[in-house]
């Protein structure tokens, strides 16, 4: 099998105490950068930087979070907290979310080396073996999930058909191309690789009789009911990943699938207490700090409030090296919800409860003015061939009115024509407020 001579940047630390000897190491780099940036002026000067080690000592380091960095002019941001002079930078990676103006953070060519460890580790750590072919699916462009992938891809020995999002590359023709070149490996987020599943079911494509046995997400949660969705749909296994663009690709699931494998060696993280501040126990859920150990050269990056909310353990289930690694679980994420009549409906839990009724193919979700002037929640379905209309139907009114307090206005759409409807963004747009 032939693979890339080119080399990872690091290897797989062989314990635990190894891994603690790098952030022994780095800890002191990621602070020294930081001091150099203008925006850290003043904020770490009662630190020790000689007790990094100590945790009461790290932790008089204030949080970062997106706030702050909101507040900053785009001129600012590039003047007080970026530190990389302009030939050493490699890429710009844009900011992750959904609201606010977004930034592009610079990436050096020594963020990148490190950066490339964190995606080809997905691979190794799933059981993804060289020799697969994989059909990227995420968009390719400033975001940097595909092109990373992609290019990790070449390091382990795995092809890529570069793939594109449906906004570049229609759906459809990404769909023949899954036919033609027998991928067995699709990468791309939950919510597109459901909205191929519909198109395929609507154009009587059988995924589940094709070539594609494995999938790789990230980017989005994949809830027990989505990833059996995506499971039932492709006849392909989910393993989900874990990254942020602050850092890198953090950590992925095993062979196991019991929680994200963190690269402590890449990223220094925390879990700590939402109002105090105070690490919490194994097990307890906490939110995400992280701190990149090789990549904040470019974007001084320290102590950052990532707003994932997670669990943690010390040990996954997994025999392979990479059980060096503690695992994080989301425990939730802040997620938007609609609140109609005084209740409040999380998009995320519905979305779970819908795709775990098996005749949904797919949905939207709608808070409109009805002709009376009140609120309505409209639910629009799309339901498998052989379905039977009225008993889904009253089905799904009768459960969302059990589980969530609310009457649902159904109706029932053909099958194919939220693929259309979705087809423009890569992120299915299942949830809208247009009450007037």
């Amino acid at each position: 099998m032939k693979k890339s001579d080119e080399r990872l940047a690091l290897g797989i630390p062989d314990s635990p105490e190894a891994i603690l000897e790098i952030q022994r190491r780095q800890k002191p780099v990621a602070f020294n950068n930081a001091k150099r940036a203008p925006f850290w002026k003043g904020k770490l000067d009662h630190i020790n930087a000689s007790k990094l080690d100590d945790p009461e000592e790290w932790a008089k380091i204030p949080i970062l979070d997106k706030d702050q960095l909101r507040k900053l002019s785009v001129e600012q941001f590039y003047e007080d907290f970026c530190i990389a002079p302009r030939e050493d930078i490699c890429e710009y990676w844009r900011s992750g979310g959904s609201t606010g103006q977004p930034l592009f953070y610079p990436k050096t060519y020594d963020d990148i080396r490190y950066n490339m460890v964190g995606f080809a580790r997905t691979f190794q750590c799933s059981g993804t073996l060289p020799g697969n072919v994989a059909h990227v699916s995420f968009p390719l462009g400033i975001h940097p999930a595909g092109h990373m992938w992609a290019r990790a891809a070449r390091i382990i020995g795995v092809g890529a058909v570069w793939g594109g999002a449906g906004a570049s590359l229609p759906s459809a023709m990404q769909l023949q191309l899954i036919k033609d070149l027998k991928p067995t490996l699709w990468l791309g987020m939950s919510s597109y690789g459901l909205h191929l599943a519909n198109l395929a079911a609507a154009e009587g494509i059988d995924l589940k009789a094709g070539s594609v046995s494995r999938i790789m997400c990230t980017a989005e949660a994949v809830s027990s009911a989505k990833r059996a969705k995506l499971e039932r749909d492709w006849g392909a296994e989910v393993y989900d990943c874990f990254g942020m663009t602050e850092c890198s690709m953090m950590g992925a699931e095993s062979e196991k699938r019991d929680g994200f494998h963190i690269w402590t060696d890449l990223a220094h993280i925390e879990i700590l207490n939402e109002e105090t501040f105070k690490p919490v126990d194994e097990g307890e859920p906490g939110l995400l700090v992280m701190t990149p150990m090789f990549s904040n050269n470019g974007a001084a990056f320290l102590r950052w409030n990532s707003g994932d909310i997670v669990t943690w353990k010390r040990n996954g289930e997994t025999s392979s090296e990479f059980g060096v690694f503690p695992i994080i679980r989301h425990a939730h994420r802040t997620a938007g919800f609609f609140k109609i009549r005084g209740v409040n409906i999380n998009h995320q839990e519905y979305e779970d409860f819908i795709f775990d009724i098996p005749e949904i193919n797919d949905f939207k979700a709608e808070l409109v003015t009805a002709s009376d002037g009140t609120d309505a929640f409209l639910l629009s379905i799309e339901l498998r061939p052989g379905s039977d209309t009225s008993v889904v139907t009253q089905n799904v009114i009768d459960k969302t009115k059990r589980v969530f307090e609310v009457t649902a206005d159904v109706h029932v759409m053909q099958i194919g024509t939220l693929a259309k409807e979705f087809e423009s963004s890569v992120k299915a747009p299942r949830f809208a407020d247009l009450r007037k």
